[in-house]
C-alpha cells in the first residue's frame, strides 16, 4: 500500500452516513489526513422503453439547485440485494415496475472521498404501479424524454450528474457489445 492508516476516529454520524478521519502516512514518509464518507450501496436505473426513457427531477440540497438525473438512491442498509434495491427505487421515485431487470456493473460514485458504490440496472418492461417515495424525496417530479432528447441534455449541460452520465456511458457500451454479438 502506498498509503498507512495510522489512526481513524468518527466525526460525525446521521442514519445516511459516517464521516471518519483518518491519519495517514504515505508511502515517502509524508503524514496527512483523509477526510472519508462512508455510505451504503446504491443502484442507479436505467428505465427506457423503445425511446421513451424515464427521468427523476429533484432539489439537490448541497448544490441548491433541482436536477434532472436517472432514478438512483439507496436504503441506508449494507446487506441488501443490489437488484431489490434498484427495482425499490424505481418503483419509490417514478412508479414504474419492470419485467426485466439487466445489471450493467458497477462504479464507485466518488472515491476521492466516499466509499460508496453504486450498481447501474437496465429496466425495461415497464408498467405504472403507483410511486412511494421516502420522505426526503416530496419534490419527485417524473420527466420522459426521447434517448436523442436525453442524449442532447446529457450534452448541453441539462443533466450534469456524475452517476446519470456513467450509467449511460455503461449502458452505451453494453449496448453496442450486444450489437456486435448479434444479440
Amino acid at each position: 500500500m502506498s498509503i498507512r492508516t495510522l489512526s481513524s476516529r468518527e466525526i460525525y454520524r446521521n442514519p445516511w452516513m459516517k464521516l471518519r478521519e483518518d491519519q495517514i502516512e504515505r508511502s515517502n514518509g509524508t503524514p496527512g489526513i483523509y477526510g472519508v464518507v462512508e455510505k451504503d450501496v446504491s443502484a442507479i436505473v436505467i428505465p427506457i422503453e423503445g425511446e421513451t426513457i424515464y427521468l427523476i427531477e429533484q432539489f439537490r440540497y448541497t448544490i441548491q439547485q433541482r436536477c434532472l438525473e436517472l432514478p438512483q438512491g439507496g436504503w441506508e442498509t449494507s446487506d441488501v440485494d443490489p437488484e431489490e434495491l434498484a427495482r425499490g427505487e424505481l418503483r419509490e421515485e417514478t412508479g414504474l415496475v419492470a419485467s426485466s431487470m439487466i445489471h450493467l456493473g458497477e462504479t464507485w460514485i466518488a472515491y476521492g472521498f466516499t466509499n460508496q458504490k453504486q450498481h447501474v440496472w437496465l429496466a425495461t418492461g415497464l408498467t405504472h404501479a403507483g410511486t412511494d417515495p421516502d420522505p426526503e424525496e416530496h419534490d419527485l417530479e417524473l420527466h420522459t424524454a426521447t434517448v436523442a432528447e436525453f442524449e442532447e441534455m446529457l450534452v448541453n449541460g441539462t443533466i450534469q450528474d456524475n452517476c446519470t452520465l456513467a450509467a449511460w456511458a455503461m449502458y452505451r457500451l453494453w449496448k453496442e457489445r450486444q450489437k456486435e454479438s448479434g444479440k
